[in-house]
Formats: structure tokens, sequence, C-alpha cells
């Protein structure tokens, strides 16, 4: 009940930003709706040209990750056009936009190019995802969010690559149970960013410490807050045998570092989207590969060498996650597209309708198996990876991993 009401709340004031940036639009599905050689068109198709938007972070906290994914997002599509397009006829031309991990600009963003793109392949940051629910409605708008958030699942546009934060959390401490690293009745410390993101990997550490005889420790922090010695000095004073994490790259940092001039030698159990590889290159690297651990809805690059090579042959340097994310969002689009095709409606509603027909979804290992019900992680699974000097600073400590607790907590 509080989750719906905090929900309907954040909808009211999301919708008034929304209209107030947007001039009050009309509901997009409105607009001209045509038919080519069988398929039904309208909003963000010109001619042959499917045109989908991002918007992205190429300049804030989640800058690494927003370049990745939306130089993977390029590659994978300059690939599907120049062989099977989809229809066998429309390319895929994007609408890039940077929002800085700015919510206010990220809403007045989509208000520039909503009426035309037929979807959205990927919208960095939970605030701006929950800020745009109220339009992306109004709009039938398709939505891949770099986002995890339970509340978003709420919405039938949303369509979430990986589990929710929660689920996320539970797996990576059921890991490190399993593994030694921690025990029954330990105290656990989790550092978070206010709001979604922050908050829903800290429901998944309470949910799992209850489950265990735990206590969890919390501090919360700002996103723009950089030194982590106030919250981690104070997690050592409680005692705690491990530190779970939802915050921003630069925090991990910041937190590993500290805790290993403080003597804290406990494990780190990070949250999607925690790290970047760049971190250990820095006076915190060896303390990242010996006790940081994550949660990821995508395969660390020892699994997937072949895309590592091309990404790289393309793009030089070391990549993050995001390009296996990137890429693994943009076959999900590309298979919601294929079903819209099969189904002879590439119209707005016709692309919504096909994304809640796919049933399974498998993006041949890029991602964990997904599958969309309003309401519902898409997934219960995750990859657990530790930070390594390897290529995408990740390696792969299990496959597909489910924690003991995770049916639980989501009901079934």
């Amino acid at each position: 009940m509080n989750r719906m009401t905090k929900r309907g709340a954040v909808t009211l004031v999301s919708a008034a930003m929304v209209l107030a940036a947007s001039g009050c639009s009309t509901k997009a599905g409105d607009s001209a709706t045509t038919e080519q050689d069988g398929v039904k068109v309208g909003r963000g198709i010109d001619g042959t040209t499917i045109h989908l938007g991002s918007l992205t972070d190429l300049t804030g906290v989640f800058a690494a990750l927003g370049k990745d994914i939306t130089n993977a997002q390029a590659l994978y599509w300059k690939k599907q056009n120049a062989g099977d397009k989809i229809c066998g006829k429309y390319t895929i031309d994007e609408t890039v936009k940077d929002h800085g991990y700015d919510t206010q600009r990220g809403i007045q963003l989509y208000s520039s190019i909503h009426n035309d793109v037929l979807a959205i392949e990927q919208t960095i940051g939970s605030p701006i995802n929950t800020g745009l629910l109220p339009q992306l409605d109004q709009d039938s708008m398709v939505n891949i969010p770099a986002a995890w958030a339970q509340s978003l699942t709420e919405s039938p546009e949303i369509t979430i690559v990986g589990a929710t934060y929660e689920v996320e959390m539970i797996n990576v401490l059921d890991y490190l149970l399993k593994e030694g690293k921690i025990k029954e009745g330990d105290k656990i410390g989790h550092i978070y960013f206010e709001g979604e993101y922050g908050e829903g990997g800290l429901a998944g550490s309470k949910y799992f410490a209850e489950q265990h005889g735990m206590t969890v420790v919390e501090q919360q922090i700002q996103s723009t807050d950089t030194d982590m010695t106030a919250p981690v000095t104070k997690l050592k004073a409680e005692g705690v045998k491990a530190i779970a994490l939802t915050v921003a790259p630069g925090q991990t940092a910041s937190v590993a570092g500290v805790a290993a001039s403080a003597g804290l030698d406990v494990p780190i159990a990070g949250n999607n989207p925690v790290f970047a590889p760049a971190l250990l290159d820095g006076p915190a690297g060896p303390a990242l590969e010996k006790n940081l651990f994550v949660a990821s809805p995508v395969a660390p690059f020892d699994k997937l060498p072949d895309l590592l090579k091309e990404y790289q042959a393309a793009y030089p340097g070391d990549p993050t996650l995001g390009v296996v994310f990137g890429t693994a969002a943009a076959d999900v689009m590309r298979q919601i597209l294929d079903k819209a095709c099969e189904n002879g409606d590439l119209t707005p509603e016709g692309v919504l309708a096909a994304k809640d027909e796919l049933g399974t979804v498998d993006t041949g290992g890029l991602a964990v198996p997904l599958a969309y019900q309003v309401g519902t992680s898409p997934s219960d699974s995750s990859y657990i990876f530790q930070a390594a000097d390897v290529p995408g600073g990740a390696k792969a400590v299990t496959d597909m991993y489910v924690g003991d607790d995770v049916a639980g907590f989501l009901g079934n």
C-alpha cells in the first residue's frame, strides 16, 4: 500500500512537470496512421526509417556507462541495418540526447523528441524514468530504462532488462553467504543513494537480513557526495561484517579505499550499476579486486569474448559492461519490433502490444532471461562478478544465479 501511495504521489508531481515541459501535448498515438505493405505505421516512422530515442548520461555520474551503452547500440544497429532489417525493409535511426543525470533536463529532452520517435531504447536513471511515467503512458511509448527500480515495473511501457535492484541485492548477498564470506547473524552496513536506486537495494538487503537473523546498518548519502569517510567510519564502529552499496562508481571507489585505510577488510556487495573498470586504475584498485562482488543483469566479457573484440575494434579502450547491457537492450528492442512487424502493426500501440506478447526473452546469453508482467521483476537471476584486472574490470564467479530467498521475496 505504501509503495502504491508513493507511486501515485510521484506520478501526480511528475505529470505536472511533464505537461509543463511539453505544453500539455495530446496523446502521441493520435498522430496519423497509414499502411505500408500491409503494416500499420505512425509516429516515429519516416519512409523506410524507424526512429528510436535515447536519453542517456554522457556528462554526469554515470557518463562512462552511458557512453558505452550508446556506442554499443550504435554498433548493433549498424550491423542490423546492413543485414536483416526490421520487416525486411526498415533501418533504425537513433536520436541521442544527453541529460547529464539531471531529472528535469531528462524530462525536457523527452518532450523535445517524443513526437518523432517510435520508442526509447535507453533512458539512464531511476529518477528520470519515474518522472517520465505519465508521459510514456500518454504516448504509448515503449521505453527500455538503464534503471531497475521495482516501481518502474508497474508501467506497461517500461521494459527492464534484468532483475530489479531488490532481487540483485538478495542474489549477491546470498552468494556471499554460500561462499562463507558472511554468516548467519552478521551485521551488514548499507550505503545508498536517496531515491529508488538506493532504496531498492536497501529493501533487498533488509529482506535478506530478516531471513538470516542479520542486522542492517543504514547510511544514506547524496548522489553528489564524493568522500565516504564518514559513513565508512560509522560502519566500522558498528562492527559490520560486510558493506552493501547502491551508489555510483565514484562512491564505490571511495568506500573501498577508506575501508582499506581503516582496516575494515570486509566483502563489499554491489548493486548494478555500482562499478566501472576505470576504478581499478586508482588507489582503491587493490581493495576493489579483493573485496568487491556485484550482481549484474548482463554477463561479463569473459563469457562474451567475441563481443569484446568487436566493440574494441570500433571503440578502442577498456569498456564497461554498459557495452553488454546496451547490446542486450538493443536486441530486446529488435525482438519487440520484429514481433510488431509479424503482427502487422508498427504503430506505438502495436509495438506496446508486441512487447506484451514476447513471452520469455532470450538475448543469447547477453542478459539474464526476461519475462514481462506488470508489477513483477522481469527476472529472478543475476550474474555475479568480482572486480578484476581484465577487460571490463569484471570476472564471472557464477553463471546465472538465483538466491534461495528470491522466490519468497517475489511471492512465488
